[in-house]
């Protein structure tokens, strides 16, 4: 069973940067389908982005298409999500998951997903 660790939340601006980290531990990453999902205040949580298993293909939510960025590091055994021009909107906490088997339709579904990290907090601010 792998344990997911989210690290990089913080406090920044909006239309600033921040790098989003998932690192993979009791098992290699490069089999699993691992997406990101955030859930602000009061709101359900929602798809970001995913990469799908082997890193053969990359899938991202329409309000972040041309800003954020998902990859993988094999050899660190991680997954990050570059976040570019940040806006208030893409304040909340940010959870990374990962699965062996998931279907290419299902990769935007939180509960499809097996495991999880305990989430990072990222505020953008005006």
């Amino acid at each position: 069973q792998v344990q997911l660790v989210e690290s990089g939340g913080g406090l920044v601006r909006a239309g600033d940067s921040l790098t989003l980290a998932c690192t993979v531990s009791g098992g290699t990453v490069t089999p699993y389908n691992v997406g990101w999902f955030r859930q602000a205040p009061g709101k359900e949580r929602e798809f970001v982005a995913a990469s799908r298993r082997y890193g053969s293909s990359t899938h991202y939510a329409d309000s972040v298409k041309g800003r954020f960025t998902i990859s993988r590091d094999n050899a660190k055994n991680t997954v990050y999500l570059q976040m570019n021009s940040l806006k208030l909107e893409d304040t909340g906490a940010y959870f990374c998951a990962a699965d062996l088997t998931i279907i290419l339709s299902s990769i935007r579904t939180a509960d499809m997903y097996d495991y999880w990290g305990q989430g990072t907090q990222v505020t953008v601010s005006s």
